[in-house]
């Protein structure tokens, strides 16, 4: 059995377009995001074409705990299989915010992709946070690495 490293309660409302979705849940055991579904009317699917990108209703919104944030992420498989991602990845919704929650796909395939009611878009993961105390400096702290960046140690 895999152990939980931490559990938060989080509230949600299901708008009047989610109808009878399934609940947010985790499909296996040691899954850490659970799915969003699309709240898209049953004779209103969304086409989105190569290169364009579509803003796709989830029909929840979510109270995240105090100090924690909710971070939507794309689903592996959809990428894998269609090209399809998300913008703003990952997107993060704060603690206060209070309204829907909605996912911008982006099809970046060779091939239209077809959204439609009840399709798994997206993955939420609850995550811990910190807010940073920034304290201006003359000179930074020496690091063995330095100012190295993209690429420098090696490819």
């Amino acid at each position: 059995m895999i152990q939980m490293i931490k559990k938060a309660d989080v509230e949600i409302e299901c708008l009047e377009s989610y109808g009878a979705l399934p609940l947010p849940g985790y499909q296996t055991e040691g899954a850490a995001g659970f799915d969003f579904y699309a709240a898209l009317p049953v004779d209103k699917p969304v086409t989105i074409a190569p290169g364009e990108w579509q803003l796709i209703p989830t029909g929840l919104k979510l109270a995240v705990p105090a100090g924690m944030e909710l971070q939507v992420r794309p689903r592996s498989g959809l990428a894998a299989k269609f090209g399809v991602t998300l913008l703003n990845t990952p997107g993060t919704v704060d603690s206060d915010y209070r309204g829907e929650v909605k996912v911008i796909m982006i099809n970046l395939g060779k091939s239209d992709f077809v959204v439609e009611r009840g399709m798994r878009i997206a993955q939420g993961i609850i995550s811990s946070y910190c807010k940073a105390a920034f304290l201006v400096s003359e000179q930074l702290p020496e690091t063995e690495r330095g100012g190295g960046g993209f690429g420098h140690t090696g490819v």
